[in-house]
């Protein structure tokens, strides 16, 4: 049974061995470098074989619907989710998700309400829960405008508002990023770029010092519910950032934090996205109901599972924001597909807080959006702890 330290190992050689084999590799002053395609090679005619098939039985009956599905990859049993070879945890309570059972899937799929007290309950002590060690949760779809950078924070906020504490949101886009502006006070304007300046120095710190010398690059939320660690607002500053500083800037956070949200911009070839995945604990597909948005999800999964991911991938939550009051008829037909791909399908509705994409505040939210939320987040921390 392979420990986490082992898995991120073995996710980064398959990567590295993927990008070799779709690139081409240079030497230049005893370093080796990768020009990988931009195209997408074999997963990018598979996904569009699969979404062609999708589309062409909505053009002949008025509605999209979703293939035959076939027998679903069990949610896998390792040394991060631990518990019994069902999926489910000894001793503790599980939380039920929408992913359907073996065969055809059939008949609507009833998105219901608020549930009982009781089930909030259940929900709130399973994210209190130790989760035996800091979770990175990756929030990734390479389409623009498909609720990332609004998943990623309501993710952390609604997981801090029930923690307490420990929740911090990154993030990791190469280029300007607006998480910072859109989460956390404007207590400065300090960056990823700033901690990275100063990196080394602070990592050489311990204990309260640490997390005293850390906050000195945090932005909070206003209820201090979660911190915020800004990508570069400044396109004249920005940067990238290599694998291996990418994962001093994660092992720095775990040693503070307890979950780690991850909002991983758009380019998948760059050493930041890729490297995230690599390392992530838990991978949330964010998408909303658009064939876009969508294909683009399925693509992204493709790619990973030729990337030799494909635990990550069948551990993954899909999430489904709906942008606007009224529900698209697409719903439905991506959450059957999605619930094919991938772990849990979890959809958040349309609030009009959210609608002008300005700064989130959590508080504001209407009830049905933050329950909505609550049972996501319970949905994605459902494999740890114990």
């Amino acid at each position: 049974m392979l420990g986490v330290a082992n898995l991120r190992a073995v996710r980064s050689l398959a990567w590295e061995t993927f990008v070799r084999g779709r690139g081409r590799v240079r030497t230049r002053r005893g370093r080796v470098s990768v020009e990988t395609d931009t195209g997408w090679s074999r997963a990018a005619g598979e996904s569009t074989g699969r979404w062609r098939t999708i589309l062409g039985r909505a053009r002949m009956t008025g509605r999209a619907s979703v293939p035959t599905q076939t027998q679903p990859v069990e949610a896998p049993v390792d040394g991060r989710a631990g518990g019994r070879a069902d999926g489910r945890a000894e001793g503790r309570a599980t939380i039920p998700t929408q992913r359907p059972g073996p065969g055809p899937i059939s008949g609507p799929i009833e998105w219901r309400t608020a549930p009982a007290s009781g089930v909030n309950e259940q929900v709130i002590a399973a994210l209190r829960r130790d989760l035996g060690t800091p979770r990175v949760v990756a929030f990734a779809n390479p389409k623009g405008g498909v609720h990332k950078t609004t998943a990623t924070v309501l993710a952390a906020a609604t997981i801090g508002s029930v923690r307490g504490r420990g929740v911090v949101a990154w993030d990791d886009n190469e280029m300007r990023g607006t998480l910072g502006l859109r989460a956390g006070s404007a207590r400065h304007a300090r960056t990823i770029r700033h901690l990275v300046t100063e990196l080394a120095e602070v990592e050489s710190h311990t204990g309260y010092v640490l997390a005293e010398r850390l906050d000195d690059f945090l932005r909070h939320a206003s209820d201090a519910a979660y911190d915020v660690l800004a990508g570069e607002e400044d396109p004249r500053f920005a940067r990238k950032l290599d694998p291996h500083t990418v994962r001093r800037v994660l092992e720095l956070l775990r040693r503070t934090h307890d979950v780690i949200c991850v909002d991983t911009g758009n380019n998948v070839e760059s050493a930041n996205w890729q490297t995230v995945m690599q390392t992530a604990d838990q991978l949330v597909i964010t998408t909303v109901p658009r064939e876009d948005a969508a294909f683009t999800a399925d693509w992204m999964l493709d790619l990973l599972e030729e990337a030799g991911m494909n635990e990550l991938v069948a551990n993954a939550v899909s999430l489904l924001s709906l942008p606007t009051p009224r529900p698209s008829p697409m719903v439905t037909d991506l959450a059957r597909h999605f619930a094919t791909r991938t772990r849990a399908v979890v959809v958040v509705p349309y609030d009009p807080a959210l609608e002008a994409g300005a700064s989130i505040e959590y508080g504001v939210l209407q009830p049905a959006t933050r329950q909505a939320w609550l049972e996501a987040a319970g949905v994605m921390l459902a494999p740890f702890g114990r």
